[in-house]
């Protein structure tokens, strides 16, 4: 019987912690669809699709790492990355707002999420136990 899980404590720190990091931003970004991704999407033409694309790709992300799955990872990794190219292009225009609480607020969870992601750890674990 194959089971499926949202969060699977077998995995390293790093990779329960990302996990739990994706689900609660995939929320936010549903709760705030004007978050980040949207500012990206504002320049697609189409922020509340890029925002709730954004979401499904985090919450798909998180699921397939608990269950052990490298599509998993390889779509957590990349929906991170976008988030952080994003707050690279916002800080790009204006290096002051580095010291800002909102931006250092908003950067919070992808660059966490993002260093947890690419950490040797979860690295090392995903390439030997992820199918």
């Amino acid at each position: 019987m194959e089971t499926r899980r949202w969060t699977n404590p077998h995995q390293p720190q790093t990779l329960q912690v990302a996990v739990i990091l994706l689900y609660i931003s995939a929320v936010f970004q549903l709760i705030f669809p004007s978050w980040l991704y949207a500012s990206f999407g504002a320049r697609l033409g189409a922020a509340a699709l890029v925002s709730l694309l954004a979401a499904a790709a985090m919450g798909a992300g998180a699921f397939g790492i608990a269950n052990d799955r490298k599509w998993g990872y390889n779509l957590a990794v990349a929906v991170t990355g976008v988030g952080v190219f994003e707050l690279l292009i916002q800080l790009s225009g204006d290096l002051s707002r580095i010291v800002s609480p909102s931006f250092l607020l908003l950067a919070l969870f992808p660059v966490a999420r993002f260093a947890l992601l690419v950490h040797p750890m979860s690295r090392q674990h995903q390439r030997i136990w992820f199918q």
